[in-house]
């Protein structure tokens, strides 16, 4: 199996059967990440040098605009897609074999968790998973330790609260927050500088 085979089928939404050829391939992924994001996380970095570490981190470049504080985690990393002026915070980790899409402008708190799996539920099959992307929109920020699950859009200009569990698609311009979240209320030209 090739990597763009292996995006294929996890892209395609259809469930990875524990011990399937998917998902044999996926542990090989991991190794290549975990070496990556070792190297990403055990030292300092300039800028420039975080940038290049990401973009092989992910398989394509990113921006001279994209920002990172390390430490970061993934176990994927190549069904990872970054914008413009995108900046990631310390401490996050990114399970993106589902697709995570994140668009120009977002920002990223600490210890976001963006999570794009689902085990099945049945106990007899507990070891496949199911993979739904998750979307951030143009200058979306999601506040620290916020939990964004399989499947879900965050509209353009919204902003997740802090430590907030997301298992449903955010409109646009809102704020939400709490578990599950639930929107807080709406963001009008009252809240521009």
């Amino acid at each position: 199996m090739e990597l763009e085979e292996f995006l294929n089928e996890l892209n395609s939404g259809n469930v990875v059967q524990g011990g399937s050829e998917v998902h044999q391939f996926m542990h090989g992924v991991s190794q290549e990440t975990l070496r990556i994001t070792a190297e990403i996380n055990g030292s300092y970095h300039e800028p420039a040098q975080l940038r290049a570490l990401f973009s092989q981190l992910i398989g394509k470049p990113v921006d001279e605009s994209f920002g990172l504080f390390p430490p970061f985690y993934t176990d994927c990393g190549k069904n990872i897609h970054i914008g413009k002026n995108v900046f990631i915070n310390a401490g996050c980790k990114f399970q993106d074999q589902g697709g995570i899409f994140i668009e120009d402008g977002a920002l990223i708190g600490h210890n976001v968790v963006l999570a794009t799996l689902n085990h099945v539920a049945s106990p007899k099959d507990r070891g496949s998973m199911i993979p739904a992307p998750i979307r951030i929109g143009k200058n979306v920020w999601i506040g620290a330790n916020a939990t964004i699950l399989p499947g879900v859009t965050i509209g353009d200009g919204a902003i997740v609260a802090a430590g907030a569990v997301v298992n449903r698609d955010v409109p646009e311009n809102t704020v939400v927050g709490g578990v599950p979240a639930k929107v807080i209320r709406t963001i009008g030209e009252e809240d521009e500088a």
